[in-house]
């Protein structure tokens, strides 16, 4: 979520960022309102509870009092009226105390849940408007044409034995497939090549669990306004993650780290899992959008002052990756509608897919400042002593879609698939023929 102090301190940078989403500026002054709610009413209830010890003492007082006149035989009936107006007074401070927790947990939980459907404050540059308001950063290398008619990666997958689409429905239903022969191998030689980029470049490499606890679904920022696209086990409580990034986030949740020696950074292998909510009708075709697939994520831990230098070499590292499987590509600045609620900036990658003559995320990096942090409680040390909360980015180094990819700018005209070089190595072949 974001810092209160920046919402409190200026507002209209909220407001700002909030219309470049596309989002509800109301928030802003329901969220402060809220605040403003909670700590009046929590300084209410501060106070009546000091009140209510102060009259508790009274109340003992006065009926020690009481029993010490009692024992003496005296006249009682002062000490009795005090001791009845105190324990009167007690009983009437205890009603309101507990009434005023109650009015400050309302308030309380009103000013959180509304804090959290505030998106991160998206970065200067970034393009405002939806879906098709980005911006193109860079384009490398020239779409790819042919001497033929080309095939789409689904009739090249079926014609080299490695894509089994039929059996996938048949097993799983709509949108799930087989990877079979050299279709599993290539998926596992290109997430091979994914970590072993990223350990040669200080990466941790990380097995990561698939299912995770709400608490850190909902830290990573992924059940919001996304929380259709997420699979929920009701019967654990427990959601499939649609990313490794869930699992590396909650990795450090509520701990400092020692960032002296620079960013902590992961490369988390996992099976992902989404509904594909809302998108009927799209893709439906081959292994473009589907509802399990595989990979390879890099995760980062910095300052916040490192974040945008930190966002650039994530960047860098998937160009490399792009330029190892030989295809055309563009870089994006995706538009600030277009975000998901825990990125401050986005750069998408896409690569151009011969058949349907448009490019196609493969992709993406996202800055997510001290926004996933922040729910999570993951900070660190500065150099000063003070403990301050880090910042989180993400980014693909590969995927099951790059296969897509792979296939269609790689074909030849009797449906072979020549191998990109870098990847020989992972996968043994330097050819796929069809079987």
């Amino acid at each position: 979520m974001i810092d209160i102090k920046l919402l409190r301190d200026d507002p209209d940078l909220v407001r700002a960022s909030q219309r470049a989403r596309g989002d509800d500026e109301g928030l802003v002054d329901e969220v402060l309102g809220a605040d403003e709610r909670r700590r009046s009413t929590l300084q209410e209830f501060e106070a009546a509870r000091a009140e209510q010890k102060s009259v508790s003492k009274d109340v003992g007082k006065a009926m020690g009092a009481l029993g010490a006149a009692r024992k003496q035989g005296g006249d009682t009936a002062e000490l009795e009226a005090a001791a009845n107006q105190a324990r009167e007074r007690a009983g009437a401070l205890s009603e309101r105390v507990k009434a005023l927790e109650a009015a400050a947990g309302e308030a309380g939980s009103a000013y959180e849940q509304g804090l959290r459907k505030i998106g991160n404050i998206i970065i200067d540059g970034v393009p405002a408007g939806g879906e098709d308001n980005f911006t193109v950063r860079e384009v490398d290398g020239d779409p790819t044409t042919f001497d033929f008619e080309p095939l789409d990666h689904l009739e090249l997958g079926e014609r080299l034995g490695a894509i089994d689409m039929e059996r996938g429905a048949k097993v799983g239903g709509s949108r799930f497939y087989f990877l079979t022969g050299v279709g599993a191998q290539l998926e596992l030689a290109l997430l091979n090549m994914g970590i072993a980029q990223a350990v040669h470049h200080g990466f941790t490499p990380m097995i990561t669990p698939t299912l995770v606890k709400a608490d850190v679904m909902q830290g990573a920022g992924f059940l919001d306004a996304h929380a259709d696209e997420v699979y929920r086990l009701e019967a654990d409580d427990l959601y499939l993650t649609g990313t490794s990034e869930v699992a590396l986030a909650g990795y450090h949740a509520g701990e400092i780290l020692d960032l002296s020696d620079g960013p902590k950074r992961y490369a988390g292998w996992s099976a992902c899992y989404r509904r594909e909510a809302g998108s009927y009708g799209k893709d439906t075709r081959g292994i473009v959008r589907v509802h399990q697939f595989h990979k390879v994520e890099m995760f980062s831990y910095c300052a916040p002052q490192d974040a945008e230098q930190e966002h650039e070499r994530l960047l860098m590292w998937e160009r490399d990756m792009l330029a190892k499987i030989e295809v055309p590509y563009r870089i994006i600045d995706t538009a600030a509608g277009d975000l998901g609620n825990p990125a401050a900036r986005k750069f998408d990658c896409e690569a151009w897919v011969p058949t349907q003559k448009r490019y196609r995320e493969l992709t993406s990096t996202s800055n997510c400042t001290t926004y996933q942090a922040r729910r999570l409680n993951t900070r660190y040390r500065t150099p000063e002593g003070r403990t301050e909360t880090v910042a989180t980015l993400n980014g693909t180094l590969a995927t099951t879609r790059w296969l897509v990819a792979i296939l269609e700018n790689h074909q030849q005209a009797d449906g072979s698939v020549v191998v990109p070089h870098a990847l020989q190595p992972f996968l043994g072949l330097e050819v796929l023929r069809p079987v």
